[in-house]
């Protein structure tokens, strides 16, 4: 027999840990998330101020490296056994912040197939979604410790995405002035994507305020 008092302790423990393996830490898992979508939106932001193509590369780029963060967060996601908030609203907060990144990269790439130039209204609601981006950022990040201000953060969000809204339905009006159809459709489809991000991202916001919620 082994006379280490260690001994069954340390048997146990392994036995534990196998049947119940450790809880994944999912707050830093979508604080990094949101730490990607902020960047992404920064670029975009950028992209907007200058149409240098060679940002409009690095969206597309970081999209494909979100792409792995939201695979990683699913897949850990999936095989935990248990989480520390709602199992849904996680899996709403990864595919939804992934959405916004995606939505990011599909203006930059459908601006150039369709040869268009930033204007003032892409600019506006470029920034109005950075002020979003880094609200939610800020909420995931505090969420663990401070919900009550991470509720603060959501309603940060969902302004954000009402003031895009603003932005889109003037910037539609300015549009469908004259008649020059083609350019009409052709930026509209642009002005579309970045009311569509704003969209995941007030969804964003409202899986953060549920899971407060829940908390409380």
């Amino acid at each position: 027999m082994n006379g280490s008092p260690d001994a069954s302790p340390s048997i146990f423990r392994r036995l534990f840990d196998r049947v119940f393996p450790k809880m994944p830490d999912f707050f830093s898992l979508l604080t990094e998330q949101c730490q990607f979508v902020a960047r992404s939106v920064g670029l975009l932001v950028e992209f907007m101020e200058t149409g240098d193509p060679i940002v409009g590369e690095q969206i597309r780029a970081d999209e494909h490296e979100a792409d792995k963060v939201k695979i990683r967060n699913l897949h850990t996601l999936n095989e935990a056994f248990s989480t520390p908030i709602d199992r849904e609203d996680i899996h709403r907060a990864i595919i939804d912040l992934d959405e916004v990144v995606n939505y990011c990269k599909s203006t930059v790439s459908e601006m150039a197939v369709l040869g268009l130039a930033p204007d003032k209204h892409c600019l506006e609601m470029a920034m109005h979604l950075k002020i979003g981006a880094d609200a939610l950022a800020a909420g995931f990040a505090r969420l663990a410790r401070e919900p009550a201000l991470a509720a603060q953060d959501a309603d940060a969000g969902r302004k954000a995405e009402r003031k895009v809204e603003k932005v889109y339905r003037r910037a539609i009006a300015d549009l469908f002035q004259g008649d020059d159809y083609i350019n009409m459709f052709k930026r509209r489809e642009i002005y579309r994507h970045l009311s569509n991000a704003a969209d995941r991202m007030a969804n964003c916001a409202n899986t953060l305020h549920d899971i407060v919620v829940k908390m409380s």
